[in-house]
């Protein structure tokens, strides 16, 4: 005797399958398991937690292809988390990483998945960081550039992606700022002169890029805004000229 779930899907009484199509949760997102086919409770490791309501096929699932679904079940299920962290899809090792005991993360260093090291690099103790540094995906560089410590953050400063050198100028130590001044970036030029110090803000007011002049012109020091005279930035000029006929102790914020 079979039973049929959906339209198109028969399996044996009592086995618990839930379809591919026909039906959805989370906003009408199909409720299939990893490789698209239909979830079988019954060949789950953790099928004995459906019981006490643990577990539910299109509400909280770690067999299930949707992002959301697996990070519900491991966000209650922590323990099980450090126990699939080499699940062939790659959604359960990254959302598991989440969760899974730091003991554990080292051997993710090295996963061929970027979104399983973005997780790795969001969590691993700092000696790991290190390894991180090269990976070959900018987002997991940006990530470690975000947490490593300034003397091993010194050395992402040549890093090839101007978003990880822009994020190493938000966090460098401002003396070792005037080493990206020369950045090939804007942005990252930008970043440095939000925060480093004279005479290293100075010579930032001659840079090419407007934008980089804007923040230059906000910072240095009164006295010496004549050096913006004459520029061709209409932005840079005007801050310029407000701040220097501004009465002493009067600020020029607009």
């Amino acid at each position: 005797m079979t039973t049929t779930l959906g339209a198109t899907i028969s399996v044996p009484a009592g086995v618990q399958r839930w379809p591919a199509d026909g039906v959805t949760a989370d906003g009408g997102i199909a409720i299939r398991d990893w490789r698209g086919g239909p979830i079988d409770c019954g060949a789950c490791a953790h099928h004995a937690l459906r019981a006490d309501g643990d577990c539910e096929p299109g509400r909280s699932c770690m067999q299930d292809a949707y992002a959301r679904r697996i990070d519900r079940f491991f966000h209650r299920h922590r323990a099980l988390a450090s126990h699939h962290l080499d699940h062939p899809y790659f959604e359960v090792r990254a959302i598991a990483a989440r969760y899974a005991d730091l003991f554990h993360l080292h051997a993710l260093i090295d996963d061929p998945d970027e979104t399983v090291r973005l997780q790795v690099a969001l969590r691993v103790p700092q000696r790991s960081l290190e390894r991180l540094r090269c990976d070959p995906h900018r987002e997991v560089r940006i990530r470690v550039a975000m947490r490593i410590e300034a003397p091993m953050l010194a050395s992402m400063r040549a890093d090839p992606d101007y978003q990880v050198r822009a994020t190493v100028a938000r966090r460098l130590p401002e003396p070792l700022l005037a080493t990206m001044a020369a950045d090939a970036d804007a942005q990252v030029r930008r970043e440095v002169a939000r925060r480093i110090g004279m005479p290293g803000l100075l010579r930032l007011a001659g840079d090419p890029a407007a934008e980089v002049r804007r923040v230059v012109v906000e910072r240095l020091p009164v006295g010496l805004l004549g050096v913006f005279d004459g520029d061709e930035d209409v932005i840079v000029a005007h801050v310029a000229a407000r701040r220097r006929t501004a009465p002493e102790g009067v600020s020029t914020d607009d």
